[in-house]
């Protein structure tokens, strides 16, 4: 690890589903984190969580009970923006709200260091929030997956303006905090990771919409095929693999029937619904209950902590 390029200090700007993971996933790796928010209490709601989580990690021996109080230690927490001026790395994590990210960015702009870099965790371009940033060059998009302590995977994509030492460090930032980041080369709506997660849901989203088959259906046709192979082999490898020949020809056949709606089928839209309902009322296209939606992502949880130990094994060099 280049100890030069990390950070003595990260801003967190929002405590949201984003925001106390990123806090989470720098004070694990030893960093000092100023988390920012609306209010004191969001805030301790924040602090809960991420303590809770922690208790996960430790649960599973990723984390020593005895660390737990240091990590936590290393998170402060603020109502003033003005916390963050001393941030070498200020990343915000506020709700969908542009108008709001850019207003904060140019806050953001005047009170921190020239050299401070200043990244984005949401899925938008950093040329959208540094609409009225002065020094764009040092702007990013680090676009963390959820839950961030979780999934290793961070995009990462400059503006136009943004500087080569700017990506360079954070990159090394990134990976001096485990996690996995992947450059994208230019701005795109979406980034990688949406933009494959869509196309696939669209399709997914049509077959049940069409009657082809049930939810249950083309959600076992992915989790017991592709999904397991895409753990591996990512698709584009996947193609090489099976043979390019019979993949592009196979493509030339199949790809004018697949959907290409710009707008969700109608039948899914009509099945939207807040999830604060009665616990054995049905959601989704599924259909699930409360209850099995909160089994299922205990499930999916479970299965990115074993991901997650894998990951750390092939880490720890062998004698």
């Amino acid at each position: 690890m280049n100890e030069k390029a990390m950070p003595r200090l990260v801003a967190v700007i929002g405590n949201g589903i984003i925001g106390h993971g990123v806090a989470e996933v720098f004070a694990s790796a030893g960093i000092n984190v100023v988390m920012i928010g609306r209010s004191t209490e969001s805030l301790a709601h924040a602090l809960g969580r991420i303590e809770a989580s922690l208790n996960g990690f430790v649960a599973h021996e990723l984390v020593r009970a005895e660390d737990v109080p240091a990590i936590l230690q290393r998170v402060r927490t603020s109502t003033d923006i003005d916390d963050a001026a001393q941030a070498d790395l200020v990343i915000e994590a506020l709700p969908e709200d542009m108008a709001l990210k850019v207003a904060t960015f140019r806050q953001l702009d005047a009170i921190t260091a020239p050299d401070a870099i200043l990244a984005s965790a949401s899925g938008h371009p950093a040329s959208e929030v540094a609409a009225e940033v002065a020094r764009r060059e040092r702007v990013i998009a680090t676009h963390f997956w959820y839950p961030p302590q979780l999934l290793p995977l961070v995009e990462v994509c400059g503006a136009p303006e943004t500087s080569q030492p700017v990506i360079e460090r954070t990159l090394v930032i990134l990976k001096g905090v485990c996690k996995e980041p992947v450059l994208i080369n230019r701005e795109i709506a979406g980034f990688i990771g949406n933009r494959l997660q869509f196309a696939i849901l669209r399709e997914a989203w049509a077959l049940w919409a069409d009657g082809v088959a049930s939810a249950e259906a083309i959600d076992k046709v992915v989790k017991h095929s592709i999904g397991r192979r895409l753990g591996v082999t990512g698709p584009i490898e996947s193609a090489d693999l099976a043979g390019l020949d019979t993949m592009v020809r196979f493509a030339e056949f199949l790809l004018p029937d697949l959907n290409r709606s710009r707008v969700p089928a109608p039948k899914v839209d009509a099945l939207r619904k807040d999830h604060r309902g009665n616990e054995e009322e049905p959601i989704g296209v599924t259909g699930m209950t409360q209850k099995q939606y909160h089994i299922l992502l205990e499930a999916r949880r479970a299965e990115l902590f074993r991901w997650l130990k894998a990951d750390r094994r092939k880490r720890v060099p062998t004698a």
